[in-house]
């Protein structure tokens, strides 16, 4: 990811839960906001293509796009980042905050999960309070993932989140 651009304030996560929606939620995202394609599910070919094909509308929205996978992968690929827990991920993933401490290179952090979340149904929770709590000790700036959608990143009051389920409607 560009350091030049600013970073997004609301991010879209793909996986397969959302995969039939995701064209109609990244026209419905704000210009300038980010997208995150996973699909874990697909193979490596069917994956590379459903890449190529959402990055283009996201391009085409001014929705900046992270790839999933290696920093390497995602120069191959064209994204403007990677996404994961490797050290040297554009945005890095953290639960805790023994993770947060080793992601000092990334230009952002997605600490989860904030609120119960149908990816991890009955799974433990950072709730608001942990949440804050963590984010005011990373090094860099923290997007919220986990249970966010408007209602929860309004009552949350944080600046940027980041969803899956949020956008299926």
């Amino acid at each position: 990811m560009p350091q030049k651009k600013p970073l997004p304030r609301i991010w879209l996560l793909s996986d397969a839960r959302n995969d039939a929606v995701l064209e109609r939620a990244l026209k419905r995202l704000p210009r300038g906001s980010g997208f995150v394609f996973r699909h874990y599910d697909l193979s490596e070919t069917e994956r590379r293509s459903r890449f190529a094909a959402l990055a283009r509308l996201a391009r085409s929205r001014g929705i900046r796009v992270v790839l999933s996978g290696s920093s390497a992968q995602a120069r191959r690929w064209g994204a403007d980042g990677s996404y994961g827990a490797h050290a040297d991920a554009a945005l890095a993933t953290a639960h805790s905050l023994r993770e947060l401490r080793r992601v000092q290179r990334a230009q952002a952090v997605l600490l989860s999960p904030v609120f119960p979340t149908r990816s991890h149904p009955g799974g433990k929770v950072l709730g608001a309070l942990r949440f804050r709590l963590l984010a005011v000790r990373s090094p860099v700036p923290v997007i919220a993932l986990g249970g966010m959608n408007h209602a929860t990143a309004k009552r949350l009051k944080w600046p940027r989140w980041a969803g899956i389920d949020a956008f299926l409607r």
